[in-house]
C-alpha cells in the first residue's frame, strides 16, 4: 500500500516538471530576436536592415549605434515641380530693348531712331556750349587781374587774349570813341551803343544751340508717347486677331508701348535740366560783359579814348 503511494507521487512529480520544463522552453523561444527558418534553423540578418527596436541598439564598445547605419541611404532627390517651372536664369528676355527693336515695326524702329538723335544732339551741344562759357569765365577772371591793372587801355587791351570776348568789346569801344560819334549822336550815346551791338552778338552766340535742348525737352516725349500710342495699336490689332485678350497676345505690344514712353521720358528730362543749366551760366557771362562794358564806357567818356 505504501509502495502504491509512492509510486503515484513520483508519477505526479514528473508530470509536473516536464510541463514546467516546456513552458520555460516556449517562453525562451519566444524572447529570441532572431528570427528561425522552418526547419528551426535561425534565419540570416539581411545588410542594413534592422528591427525598429534596435536603431540604436549599442555596439560591441556600448557606443550606441546610430539610427542612420540601420537604413539604406536615400536615393538622390528627384527635381521638385518648383525647380522645373524657375525659369532659366540665361534665357534672353523676351520683352526687353533688344526685343523691342528686333520685334518692333518701322514705326517703332523710328521713334527709337529719332529719339537716338535727339539725345546724342543734346550731349553734343551741352558739352560744346559748356566749354565755351567755361573759357569765356576764365576771360572775365582775366580782365579783373590784367586788363584793369594796366597803365593805359592799350596796354590792358594787349595783355587780354586775341580770342577773348572781353577783348572784342574794348577794341569796339576805342574805335566808337575815336570815331567821334555820328554828327547827331554825341560820343557817350554812340560808345554806348556800339558796345550794345557787340554785347548782342555775344549773346546771340553763347544762346546758338541751346534752344535745341529746350526743343528736345518739349517734343520728346511726345516722341515716346507716338510709340506707346502705335504699340497699344498693335496690341488692340492682336486682340482682335486672336479672338481672345490673352496676357500672351498683348505683352509684347504693350510692353514695346511702355518701353516708348520710357525712351521719350529719359531724353526730355536732361534736355530740360541742361537747358536750365547752360542758361543760367548764360546769363552770369551776360552780367560780366555788361559790368565790363559799362565801366569801359565810363572810363572812354572820360578820358575821351586817350
Amino acid at each position: 500500500m505504501m509502495s502504491k503511494h509512492l509510486a503515484f507521487a513520483a508519477a505526479f512529480v514528473l508530470l509536473t516538471g516536464l510541463s514546467v520544463g516546456q513552458a520555460s522552453a516556449q517562453d525562451a523561444q519566444d524572447n529570441t530576436p532572431a528570427a528561425t527558418t522552418d526547419t528551426g534553423a535561425p534565419a540570416m540578418a539581411t545588410p542594413g536592415m534592422a528591427a525598429p527596436g534596435d536603431a540604436a541598439a549599442p555596439d560591441a564598445t556600448g557606443t550606441p549605434a546610430p539610427a542612420g547605419d540601420a537604413m539604406a541611404a536615400p536615393a538622390a532627390s528627384e527635381p521638385t515641380a518648383a525647380d522645373m517651372s524657375a525659369p532659366d536664369a540665361h534665357a534672353s528676355n523676351p520683352y526687353g530693348l533688344e526685343a523691342f527693336w528686333r520685334d518692333g515695326d518701322f514705326v517703332i524702329r523710328g521713334v527709337i531712331i529719332v529719339l537716338a538723335l535727339m539725345s546724342i544732339g543734346t550731349w553734343y551741344i551741352f558739352f560744346t556750349k559748356y566749354w565755351e562759357q567755361a573759357r569765356m569765365l576764365g576771360q572775365a577772371k582775366q580782365v579783373e587781374k590784367r586788363f584793369w591793372s594796366s597803365n593805359n587801355l592799350n596796354e590792358g587791351i594787349d595783355k587780354l587774349p586775341k580770342n577773348s570776348v572781353f577783348r572784342g568789346v574794348a577794341e569796339i569801344g576805342v574805335k566808337s570813341a575815336n570815331s567821334g560819334g555820328s554828327g547827331i549822336v554825341n560820343v557817350s550815346d554812340w560808345i554806348g551803343m556800339s558796345l550794345n551791338r557787340q554785347l548782342e552778338e555775344i549773346n546771340a552766340r553763347l544762346q546758338g544751340g541751346v534752344s535745341f535742348l529746350a526743343s528736345v525737352g518739349s517734343v520728346s516725349p511726345f516722341v515716346g508717347l507716338f510709340g506707346t500710342v502705335w504699340g497699344i495699336l498693335n496690341a488692340l490689332v492682336a486682340i482682335g486677331v486672336a479672338g481672345q485678350a490673352s496676357i500672351d497676345k498683348v505683352a509684347g505690344p504693350v510692353g514695346e508701348a511702355l518701353i516708348a514712353t520710357a525712351l521719350g521720358l529719359a531724353v526730355a528730362v536732361p534736355a530740360v535740366l541742361l537747358y536750365n543749366y547752360l542758361v543760367g551760366r548764360n546769363k552770369t557771362i551776360n552780367e560780366k560783359l555788361r559790368a565790363f562794358a559799362s565801366d569801359l564806357q565810363q572810363y572812354l567818356v572820360t578820358n575821351k579814348g586817350k
